[in-house]
């Protein structure tokens, strides 16, 4: 809290960051419920998963780019200006007579296209924070703003669903598309004023290795740190399956209105939403000093044993069980996240620290694509069940593996990161 009051120029950015997230929300939301009234709703809700899962396969290729990229706050300005276009084509489109199915595909090819443009952004996130608040303070500064930013998905989702009753589908599309002009104009605010500081990120020296020796040099260095890598591999079977049952359990719903549904299809959504950024903001605010002692590892083993019992909600279609669970799970992840990130930093050479996160989080988030994919397609073709029992059957042996990693590959305290907040 005390570095995002003090430090103006930080301010900004956050704003900024805090700006386009919600305008995303609403407009994912509003994408949900337009896409759960069509006749084949799986299939609909199932290609909107994957356009979101798949450009995290990019982060990779962001991180690098960003490492190499000069004016820092010009690019990720421009990017802003680039999405609100995009999504001011999207409202246009939904005032258009092309049929459902037509503009499903379409914004779904808009949506894919921002996301991955939104992989650059990110790379470019990670060093410019860095140097706006400096290394010490990163764990303090990313855990006041994780949880702010879950504060602000959670208001997002409840007045979606609310505007939603008053709004067209185009006009949330347009409020989307503002929300990233505004948030770029703050991007370039934040830059403007911080080059005024004579060690501004404009100036340092910029990657110049090709790719390949870039991602080798990140590896080297990731592998120094002793347990990281074991550690994220473990975490990214993990991630694969938090994004598989995420997405499935909108079809889930829209397959058992009856029972699941609280009030409204959207407010669902939102409400299962809230429930998540409500323990994300815990684990941020609070995690790291309740779990002080206790490793990466342990978070993540926990973490496991909670997705086994969300997906086992699902699999009886009781929203009861699953809001709980997915509450815990949302607290511990974001916990491990905390501690994980602090490590990165410490570890990993500024000059391509953008490359090494996005390697790492490539590595974490490449099961997430595949097994959305995989899963939702199952349900697409076939049934919900099906790919619930296929997502736990992944589940219990990521248990398995990470139980028998944690005894035999991690050192004592090798994972064992603590954050002062």
């Amino acid at each position: 809290m005390n570095v995002f009051l003090k430090n103006k120029d930080y301010r900004r950015f956050s704003i900024a960051s805090f700006l386009s997230n919600a305008g995303d929300i609403l407009f994912y939301l509003a994408f949900m419920t337009y896409a759960s009234k069509l006749q084949n709703y799986s299939l609909a809700l199932s290609l909107i998963a994957i356009s979101e899962s798949i450009p995290r396969l990019f982060n990779i290729f962001g991180g690098y780019l960003a490492d190499k990229t000069r004016n820092k706050f010009k690019s990720i300005f421009l990017i802003a200006v680039v999405r609100f276009v995009l999504y001011s084509l999207v409202g246009v489109l939904f005032v258009t007579n092309i049929s459902q199915w037509s503009l499903v595909i379409v914004v779904v090819i808009i949506n894919f296209i921002s996301d991955t443009v939104g992989a650059y952004s990110g790379g470019l996130n990670i060093p410019l924070i860095v140097e706006l608040v400096g290394q010490d303070e990163i764990a303090e500064a990313e855990g006041f703003t994780n949880g702010v930013s879950e504060v602000i998905t959670s208001v997002a989702q409840f007045v979606g669903s609310g505007l939603l009753l008053f709004l067209s589908y185009s006009n949330l599309a347009f409020i989307n598309a503002i929300t990233f002009l505004a948030a770029g104009l703050l991007y370039a605010s934040a830059g403007f004023h911080h080059q005024t500081d004579t060690h501004s990120i404009e100036s340092e020296e910029v990657n110049e290795e090709k790719f390949f020796a870039t991602m080798k040099n990140s590896y080297t260095q990731i592998r120094k740190a002793s347990g990281l890598l074991t550690v994220v591999l473990v975490i990214a079977l993990l991630n694969g399956a938090l994004s598989a049952i995420g997405s499935l359990l909108p079809i889930v719903i829209a397959g058992n209105r009856s029972t699941m549904i609280i009030s409204t299809y959207s407010f669902t959504l939102a409400i299962i939403g809230v429930v998540v950024s409500a323990g994300a903001i815990l684990g941020s605010v609070f995690g790291p000093q309740v779990f002080k002692k206790q490793s990466v590892f342990f978070m993540v083993i926990v973490a496991i044993i909670l997705s086994i019992a969300a997906t086992v909600g699902a699999l009886t279609a009781n929203i009861v069980i699953i809001l709980p669970f997915y509450f815990s799970l949302a607290a511990v992840s974001s916990t491990a996240s905390l501690k994980m990130q602090q490590w990165l930093v410490n570890a990993i050479d500024r000059k391509i620290l953008a490359s090494s996160v996005g390697l790492l989080n490539t590595i974490v988030m490449a099961t997430a694509p595949i097994m959305t994919t995989l899963l939702t397609t199952i349900s697409g073709f076939g049934n919900v069940k099906y790919a619930l029992l296929s997502l736990l059957a992944i589940e219990i042996i990521a248990l398995v593996i990470a139980i028998k990693l944690s005894k035999t590959e991690v050192k004592p305290n090798a994972a064992n990161v603590q954050i002062n907040q």
